[in-house]
């Protein structure tokens, strides 16, 4: 195949990614509802098609890759909860830059997993800077976003809760990926997200009908697009490029998420959020690059 292709792929990827927070943004309802049914739209496309091609890889798998997926799914569910719910309360710039602060995490998590299992404790001095710095930027957005409302300093904690989630979702589906392909993998974590939330949402009591037209689409815009094309795209990708690669190019979605909250928004970040942001670039770049060279 062409080297061309991939990076072409995993570009629209981040484009159709960039589009999440924006369709988010235009749904009016519940952050859990607008989770449930991301999650559960893309189940009902990709479940069958993984159930009726992809049996077989599941039944050879074992218990622990099964809790493992489960897992997975549970912590992609908490996710999308927790992010959602962020872009309630502060600045799509703010909260998609906080939550694509994962590849930090992954590799922090790993030292503290890899400590639990071996007795490890080391951790490159280039991810200890990563983390001072990300902690630095955080705290100089979140600075920065008292001056558009109070209520945004819990948006940022919602948003860096979004992040450490993922990167659980991440490193439990991580070994499961060796062994189970890209379809029956997903199709499994979607489906178990799925499950979760929609539990919560109807236990809750949340309204899940009597939506405008236009909350209907940004439903399934944000399941088609972004989950869909938008996360297959980048796990494709996966395939060819290395982790920390393809965690790099993935910070594409902050300017495209910014440049599109601005002009339908007319969201405009404050001096003090793109100080921040320009530190939490550096620090996500030196983790994505630790990461990739196996140098947590």
């Amino acid at each position: 195949m062409p080297p061309a292709v991939p990076i072409l792929v995993l570009t629209f990827g981040v484009m159709c990614i960039s589009f999440s927070s924006i369709f988010i943004r235009f749904a009016d309802a519940h952050a859990l509802v607008k989770s449930a049914y991301r999650l559960g739209f893309s189940s009902l496309i990709v479940v069958p098609y993984a159930l009726i091609f992809h049996r077989r890889e599941y039944l050879t798998m074992s218990r622990r890759d099964f809790c493992l997926c489960a897992a997975s799914g549970f912590f992609l569910a908490l996710h999308f909860a927790t992010w959602i719910a962020s872009l309630d309360y502060t600045t799509i710039a703010s909260s998609v830059m906080l939550v694509n602060t994962t590849p930090i995490w992954i590799a922090f998590w790993g030292v503290i997993v890899g400590a639990a299992r071996t007795g490890a404790t080391r951790m490159s001095r280039r991810m200890w800077w990563s983390v001072l710095l990300s902690f630095l930027g955080a705290c100089i957005v979140g600075y920065g976003d008292i001056s558009f409302s109070r209520a945004a300093l819990k948006g940022d904690a919602l948003a860096v809760a979004g992040a450490w989630s993922v990167a659980a979702y991440i490193l439990c589906g991580r070994a499961v990926r060796k062994k189970l392909g890209l379809v029956p993998y997903i199709a499994l974590c979607y489906g178990v997200g799925a499950v979760v939330l929609w539990i919560v949402v109807l236990a809750g009591g949340y309204e899940i009908t009597g939506f405008t037209n236009v909350t209907w689409w940004a439903f399934i815009g944000s399941a088609v697009v972004s989950q869909i094309l938008g996360h297959s795209s980048y796990n494709w990708a996966l395939g060819y490029f290395s982790a920390g690669f393809v965690g790099i190019m993935l910070l594409g979605e902050l300017l495209g998420s910014a440049v599109l909250a601005y002009f339908l928004f007319s969201e405009a970040p404050t001096r003090l959020v793109i100080v921040g942001g320009v530190i939490l670039l550096y620090a996500i770049v030196i983790a994505a690059k630790e990461e990739s060279a196996g140098n947590p």
